[in-house]
C-alpha cells in the first residue's frame, strides 16, 4: 500500500488538523486520497448516506481529500457513554456496548479483521491513503493489543511522520522519549518529525531542531505555527452529532488550510518518503 501515517507523542497534538491538510495537500497532486483512523474514540460522528456513521474527523478528512467518505476510512468508532463503557459502531452500525477490559478481550479479533478488510478496500481504490493513530504510539500497557498506531503501520506497511505539541512544554522529552521506548523495527517506520503549536518567531527554535536530528538521527520536516479560525471543526467541540447541522467546512477552509501547512513544511521530502518507503 502506498501511505503515509501521522501518529503522535500523545493525545490532541494535532494529529487530526495535520491528516486533514495532508489529505488536501496530496489531492493537490492530482492523487486520489483516502483518510483512515481504524479506531477512533468519538461522541461525534459524520453520517454517511443511508445512514451510516464514522469518525467525524474522517468524514471531514474525505471532503479535504475531494473523495466520497465511506465506513472503510474508519472501521471503528467508540462512543463514550460513562468512564468506563463504550458503544462499538462497527463499520457503520452499533453492535455492542463493551467496557475497556471486555473490549480488549473479547473484540481485538474481530475488530482487527474489520482493520485488515478496509485497508484492502482502499488499497484497491486510492493512490495514497493517509492514516491517523490515536494518542500515543508507546502505551506500554496497551500495545500487545492496539489497533491504531503501531500495529496499523505494520498492517499498512507504511512510514510514520511523529507529531509533537511545543505548546505544552516538554516537546524535547517527548520526542526522544517516544523514540526510545519503540521496538527497533518500530523505530524505524519513523521517517520524519513535526512540530506543531509553535507561538512567536520559528526561528528561534533552529537550534532546537538541530539538537533534535542530531540527537535522533530523523528529519525535522517541519515546525508549524499555532493555527487558530482554521475553520476545521473539532470532534470534542461540536454540539451536535450530525456534521450537516453543525459546520460546514467551505472548500477555501480546507486548501487555506494546507497552504499554511504547506509554507511550513518540507513538502518535497514529506513526498520522497511517501514514495520511497520499501518497508527496510
Amino acid at each position: 500500500m502506498k501511505g503515509i501515517m501521522i501518529q503522535g507523542t500523545a493525545s490532541d497534538v494535532g494529529k487530526s488538523l495535520i491528516t486533514t491538510a495532508l489529505c488536501r495537500l496530496f489531492a493537490q497532486e492530482g492523487l486520489k486520497v483516502a483518510p483512515f483512523k481504524s479506531q477512533n474514540m468519538s461522541n461525534y460522528s459524520y453520517i454517511l448516506p443511508g445512514g451510516k456513521e464514522i469518525g467525524l474527523a474522517q468524514g471531514v478528512q474525505a471532503e479535504a481529500a475531494r473523495t466520497e467518505a465511506s465506513i472503510w476510512m474508519n472501521p471503528i468508532l467508540l462512543k463514550p457513554n460513562s468512564d468506563t463503557q463504550s458503544e462499538i459502531i462497527l463499520l457503520g452500525e452499533t453492535v455492542e456496548t463493551l467496557s475497556g477490559k471486555d473490549y480488549r478481550n473479547q473484540f481485538y479479533d474481530r475488530g482487527l479483521e474489520a482493520v485488515r478488510t478496509s485497508l484492502s478496500h482502499l488499497q484497491g481504490e486510492f493512490d495514497v491513503v493517509v492514516i491517523e493513530g490515536a494518542g500515543s504510539p508507546v502505551e506500554i500497557n496497551l500495545n500487545d493489543r492496539e489497533l491504531v498506531n503501531m500495529k496499523i503501520a505494520e498492517l499498512a506497511d507504511v512510514p510514520v511522520l511523529l507529531i509533537a505539541d511545543i505548546e505544552r512544554g516538554g516537546v524535547f522529552a517527548n520526542i526522544v522519549g517516544t523514540l526510545e521506548l519503540l521496538s527497533p523495527m518500530e523505530r524505524k517506520r519513523i521517517q520524519g518529525i513535526m512540530i506543531n503549536k509553535f507561538r512567536g518567531d520559528i526561528s528561534l527554535f533552529e537550534d532546537g531542531v538541530q539538537w533534535l536530528e542530531e540527537k535522533t538521527g530523523v528529519p525535522v520536516l517541519g515546525v508549524l505555527p499555532y493555527m487558530m479560525d482554521h475553520g476545521i471543526p473539532k470532534e470534542d467541540s461540536l454540539s451536535s452529532q450530525r456534521l450537516d447541522q453543525a459546520v460546514r467546512v467551505k472548500e477555501e477552509q480546507y486548501d487555506s488550510l494546507a497552504f499554511e501547512v504547506k509554507r511550513h513544511l518540507n513538502w518535497e521530502k514529506v513526498k520522497d518518503i511517501l514514495n520511497g518507503w520499501n518497508g527496510e
